[in-house]
């Protein structure tokens, strides 16, 4: 579905080209710290606030973030989870979007006060890509897809010109002044090859911060962000807008790590159990909640076989017309004269006169098939057939493996690219650093 695809709204430098490498990083395990404040345990409020009720505008360091604006933005991540949310949820998300605005607007304002500017061209040509990887360039399609969900072009716009001018400056400011040294890179490239073979996690996190007075909180917002996971809402929009820990930026995604590196014994106990796409959580750690998605699972150094390169043949029988009563009959003539099929060079033959018709596929990686079926297809011989799948609504298939490439072992991790990992996370750690000082800093005023 579209609003499906236009989740890449919600993560824009990747659909810009700016997406960061993901990086080993450590899990968010910070500890609270100590009260430097000196408050009391028991507080006598001597007004009542409650700031989630008021008007959702600001004004900062001069610039008017209107509530249009938070409306629009927030269409985008609604339409990205395809479905809808209640009052309470919706008035969070917006809470949350009013922060990004904020911090997008100090971005932008940064870069112009150092000059960086970001031409109206840089950003209608970014605008384009999008449209061209979602509508096949057709702009009118793409203006009018954003004003039906409630958002609207020059929203979009606006987050792409944020995230030019910020990663412009970053490769300005920081960038040229982050050194990673060769005798880093190979004792990292040493760890790597004595763990050849070992297991290693691509990891997503969502990490909610919380002291002993806020916990009870933040385990509810936890367990509203699951429970709209679950029900099939973006990991990666919503760690982008909720998650504190600094992998939010990239949608959550901690890289490949090896277990160690979470420095959690508590979470490794837990991933080592997890099956790729299984989401948990929240998960009580120092310093808060967890909510972790696996993504994928791999052994380090080692050719996946999921990335055999496979040739099959899908045969597919079509019940659209036929008599209820004789579906059972025609499905098990079907079954078995598939079983006598002898091999690919009888598909199309042995098809036709099943009635059936037969697509061919001299690439797709094992990968790519649906998660039920990898295995399988993997396990088959030349010839053989997997399992029968479908429903007489949507048509019975079975796949015929007629080739197979298996992927050559790792020859082992490249210099360059560890390097420029390392770069990265260093780049990351400073833009955090530089975006507190911003905040510091800025006159923001709420209406």
């Amino acid at each position: 579905m579209i609003a499906h695809r236009f989740s890449k709204f919600l993560s824009l430098a990747a659909a810009a080209g700016l997406a960061m490498s993901p990086v080993a990083m450590q899990a968010q395990t910070a500890q609270p710290s100590a009260d430097p404040l000196g408050l009391p345990a028991d507080v006598n409020l001597l007004a009542t606030s409650n700031p989630n009720i008021r008007t959702a505008t600001a004004v900062v360091n001069g610039f008017v973030i209107t509530g249009t604006d938070v409306d629009q933005r927030a269409a985008l991540l609604v339409a990205a989870n395809e479905q809808q949310l209640g009052d309470e949820e919706l008035q969070r998300v917006k809470m949350q979007v009013l922060r990004n605005l904020i911090d997008e607007t100090l971005q932008i304002q940064a870069a112009e006060t150092q000059e960086i500017e970001i031409s109206q061209a840089e950003i209608d040509q970014t605008y384009a890509r999008v449209a061209g990887e979602n509508f096949g360039q057709n702009l009118d399609a793409m203006d009018e897809y954003l004003r039906s969900i409630g958002s609207s072009p020059q929203s979009l716009k606006r987050q792409i010109h944020g995230e030019l001018a910020w990663s412009r400056l970053l490769r300005r400011n920081f960038a040229p002044f982050v050194n990673v040294s060769a005798e880093e890179v190979n004792d990292l490239i040493k760890r790597l090859e004595a763990n050849r073979g070992t297991d290693e996690y691509r990891l997503g996190e969502i990490f909610l911060s919380a002291t002993p007075e806020t916990a009870p909180q933040a385990m509810a917002n936890a367990q509203q962000i699951v429970s709209q996971l679950r029900q099939g809402g973006s990991f990666v929009a919503y760690a982008r807008q909720f998650s504190q820990a600094s992998t939010a930026a990239v949608g959550g995604d901690l890289g490949w790590i090896s277990l160690p590196q979470l420095k959690n014994p508590q979470l490794e106990t837990v991933v080592r159990e997890m099956s790729p796409g299984q989401l948990v959580g929240p998960l009580e750690i120092p310093g808060g909640y967890w909510i972790g998605l696996l993504i994928d699972k791999r052994q380090v150094l080692m050719a996946d076989p999921r990335d055999a390169q496979l040739s099959l043949k899908q045969i597919a029988l079509d019940f659209t017309g036929v008599p209820e009563a004789e579906r059972t009959p025609r499905l098990e003539a079907f079954l078995a004269g598939v079983q006598q099929l002898r091999g690919c060079g009888d598909a199309e033959a042995g098809g036709a006169a099943l009635g059936a018709t037969v697509v061919t596929n001299d690439q797709i990686a094992a990968r790519a098939l649906p998660e039920q079926l990898q295995q399988i297809v993997l396990n088959l011989q030349l010839g053989q057939v997997t399992p029968p799948f479908g429903s007489f609504e949507e048509g019975v298939r079975v796949l015929m493996l007629c080739g197979r490439d298996d992927p050559q072992a790792a020859s082992g991790p490249d210099f360059e690219t560890i390097m420029g990992q390392l770069e990265e996370e260093r780049i990351q750690r400073r833009a955090q650093r530089y975006l507190r000082d911003l905040r510091n800093d800025a006159y923001i005023e709420y209406n």
